[in-house]
């Protein structure tokens, strides 16, 4: 280990920063965040530095460097185009036993700056010694995806109930376990919602079960929309719930690339249906959720798009309600969006249409109450989900409403996927479409379609992107 790890308390302390460009600035940000008192030696100021200096945010001792500024500081910063005047600042710090960091010179520094994850007062810094810090940024940018914003309210929130947990629980191993239960339950979720005050009387809650000899955790259920297949269109939320599930019910539509995203010893039940073969009934998938979270259990049930676009999410979230048990929603890129999207079809111009509406072929076994009339105006989109099997029927009623047979149309299969194919044709022709689609496919009814030839963009030269069919 080539440097040892530390965190300074600045708050107050005399800092020292020599230069006065945009460098500079970066640092002096940093230390002004950490409440550091800011003085700097500089030819002249950059127009950050200068507005600071204005307000009284910093001090600006001279445009020359002296040995002696170091005198009573705490630490020391050199930021200038000036090697030799860099390395005067170091020599001259380091006679001194004070700790000096000279910019892009790592031999040149008695300390150095991690690469920073701010979720104060949780602070994780990531260094590589100074041998390569592109690395070491890498790999912040990949935990910053990992740890929530909402890690600093929930230390701070944690923070000024510790001494209360300490008074209620005096093991050592009492409170570290009611710890590790509260900071992943149902009080992570609240601070994680913004609802600090809900927050705060489910920890008192919490404690109170706690000191009373109930350690079991309290279950919950997170709704969360996987995306339309392609493992980028998952959301960061999303990525985070999945990572705390103890147990994840899934359906068919979720690729194995996001399935692959669960933690690790989270259990995975498949509870997803096809057309026509329905593997699981949803009044089971609804008692599962129920059973599942009663047994204290963080269930997280993913489902491909959004859970809120035809995907009974409200259904299942009602029963959760019923059942008492708390519940959080995690959005999802939906299929029309993101189908479309990778397939270069725009779902609203402004040239073609000034409307979309989304509908689904799968309806209820007592009518679809559709009004087809209003759905076969022109210069509209109509994103179809589940609608294949009833490809026929479909353009058989917009037709007869008054639609043009000429209308564009495309089949969307597998969207936003390595294997995305896209079919293109007329409204006469959708029933043939629809049936040389792989499943699962997504139906573009509107004029916005004609666009897919000028800017479809997603799939590789040796694929076949777009397919052209012509069937008159």
């Amino acid at each position: 280990m080539d440097y040892l790890p530390i965190f300074a308390d600045l708050k107050q302390r005399p800092v020292l920063v020599v230069g006065g460009g945009e460098v500079a600035a970066r640092k002096v940000e940093l230390l002004a965040r950490a409440g550091a008192e800011i003085r700097i030696v500089a030819q002249s100021l950059s127009p950050e530095l200068e507005q600071r200096r204005q307000e009284g945010r910093i001090h600006w001792l001279g445009q020359a460097f002296a040995p002696e500024q170091l005198d009573d500081v705490f630490l020391v910063i050199a930021a200038t185009s000036d090697s030799a005047l860099n390395a005067t600042v170091y020599a001259e710090a380091d006679a001194r036993r004070v700790l000096a960091n000279v910019v892009d010179d790592q031999p040149r520094c008695s300390f150095i700056f991690p690469s920073i994850i701010d979720r104060s007062p949780l602070v994780v810094a990531v260094s590589s010694g100074g041998q390569a810090p592109v690395l070491a940024r890498m790999l912040r940018e990949k935990l910053e995806a990992l740890l929530p914003a909402s890690l600093g309210p929930m230390a701070q929130l944690a923070g000024g109930f510790r001494q209360r947990v300490k008074q209620t629980l005096g093991a050592i191993g009492a409170r570290r376990r009611f710890w590790e239960k509260a900071l992943n339950g149902r009080f992570a979720t609240l601070v994680a919602n913004g609802q600090q005050a809900q927050a705060e009387q489910q920890l008192a809650q919490d404690l109170a079960a706690f000191a009373a000899g109930n350690e079991g955790a309290q279950g919950e259920i997170a709704l969360v929309g996987a995306g339309p297949g392609d493992i980028g269109l998952l959301t960061l939320r999303g990525l985070q719930v999945m990572q705390q599930a103890d147990v994840v019910l899934y359906d068919h539509l979720v690729s194995e690339e996001i399935l692959d995203l669960v933690r690790r010893d989270a259990d995975r039940i498949c509870v997803g249906k096809r057309a026509g073969a329905h593997s699981v009934i949803q009044e089971e998938t609804n008692r599962l959720l129920v059973e599942l979270a009663q047994q204290g259990k963080r269930v997280v049930r993913l489902k491909g798009g959004d859970p809120f676009i035809f995907g009974r999410g409200g259904e299942e979230l009602q029963v959760a309600a019923a059942a008492g048990i708390p519940f959080q929603v995690v959005p999802g890129v939906t299929a029309a969006a993101g189908a479309t999207a990778y397939a270069g079809i725009p779902l609203t111009h402004r040239d073609h249409a000034q409307s979309v509406t989304f509908i689904t072929g799968h309806a209820r076994a007592d009518g679809d109450g559709l009004d087809w009339a209003d759905l076969a105006r022109a210069r509209q989109t109509l994103a179809i989900y589940m609608g294949t099997m009833k490809a026929a029927d479909i353009s058989q009623r917009l037709m007869a409403h008054g639609r043009a047979a000429e209308t564009p149309v495309a089949v969307i299969s597998r969207g936003t996927r390595a294997d995305q194919q896209v079919l293109t044709g007329t409204l006469q022709q959708l029933e043939q479409l629809a049936q040389r689609a792989p499943l699962p496919a997504l139906l573009v009814i509107g004029e916005v379609v004609q666009l897919h030839h000028q800017i479809a963009w997603f799939g590789q030269q040796s694929q076949t992107v777009s397919t052209v069919v012509n069937l008159a």
